[in-house]
């Protein structure tokens, strides 16, 4: 099962290593992990995307609340959260092909960022649903270069 796992941990120097660590230890492959400052510049959010059994998950949030460093560890997946992905994307384009991009473009709700000879390059967020579709809609051959963030997520409401 995919479990999305938030962490607001000290912004401290090892602290990302430590968490890390944790997956490691247990064999637990990390698909994406975002990290960034909070509205309270002492504090950091990690949002750390896995996939595993229920069991293995409940036990590395137990370790992850034992570590100093670590302030609150939520699974997003259990409760009712909004999640995004950006990605950027570099597609070439032939003038016959460009009309397509751009109906894919609209289609999707994305956004032309750069445009060159042939290539542009497309910012496109959402789930990750979203973006696999969007890119499943290219010849794969016409996609140049892709750059993706991996998924935040937030819980709704006050929580």
């Amino acid at each position: 099962m995919r479990h999305i796992i938030s962490v607001i941990l000290e912004n401290e120097a090892g602290a990302l290593s430590r968490v890390a660590g944790l997956f490691t230890q247990r064999g637990f492959n990390i698909e994406s992990l975002t990290v960034a400052i909070t509205n309270d510049p002492s504090l950091s959010r990690m949002t750390i995307v896995s996939s595993g059994s229920d069991r293995v998950l409940e036990q590395i949030v137990k370790q992850l609340n034992k570590l100093i460093e670590v302030v609150k560890v939520t699974d997003l997946t259990s409760q009712d959260h909004v999640e995004r992905e950006l990605m950027l994307a570099k597609i070439s384009s032939n003038s016959k092909d460009g009309v397509d991009l751009k109906e894919l473009v609209e289609i999707f709700g994305c956004k032309v960022v750069d445009v060159t000879d042939k290539i542009y390059t497309i910012e496109v967020s959402g789930k990750t649903k979203k973006i696999n579709a969007f890119l499943d809609a290219f010849d794969h051959s016409s996609i140049i270069e892709i750059s993706r963030t991996g998924v935040t997520g937030i819980s709704r409401g006050k929580n």
